[in-house]
């Protein structure tokens, strides 16, 4: 889909991990137009937040240009970290609020990364809640942490 000339990339991204921390699981579906890409993946030792960074990450990474993006995830933790925590933790040096490191780091970081070339929105949706892609993605995510087990 285009608008104003501009690529828009709706990104629907869900983790999970069986036990926390244990093997986990992420997916992700990329929407643009009437094209649709299915990710997944999964590690043997991690963490749901992890895996929850994990699909946004390997979502962007699929991206070839800039594009408006909207990334639409049940995860609380992506969508305020990068809607509210990040400025604050860069501010202080990637401490938090009771002046402990960031959990997850390398990761945040790696977000940043990632998704700085695209205009984004942020949108948080309640999970399973009969949303169908969030639903397919939690789906995606649990298949592939069976391949890690």
């Amino acid at each position: 889909m285009k608008k104003n000339n501009e690529t828009i990339v709706e990104i629907f991204a869900d983790g999970a991990c069986s036990g926390n921390p244990g093997p986990g699981g992420y997916g992700a579906i990329l929407k643009s137009g009437a094209r649709t890409k299915e990710i997944s993946g999964c590690e043997a030792d991690t963490t749901n937040n992890r895996m929850e960074l994990m699909s946004v990450i390997e979502a962007f990474k699929q991206l070839k240009k800039p594009c408006v993006i909207k990334v639409i995830s049940d995860s609380s933790y992506v969508i305020k970290g990068m809607k509210e925590w990040l400025p604050g933790w860069i501010k202080k040096n990637w401490m938090n609020s009771r002046k402990q490191p960031v959990m997850n780091r390398d990761l945040w970081e790696a977000l940043l990364e990632v998704s700085s070339p695209h205009k984004v929105e942020w949108i948080w949706i309640k999970g399973h809640n009969g949303h169908q892609e969030n639903e397919r993605c939690d789906e995606l995510a649990r298949k592939a942490i069976k391949k890690c087990d």
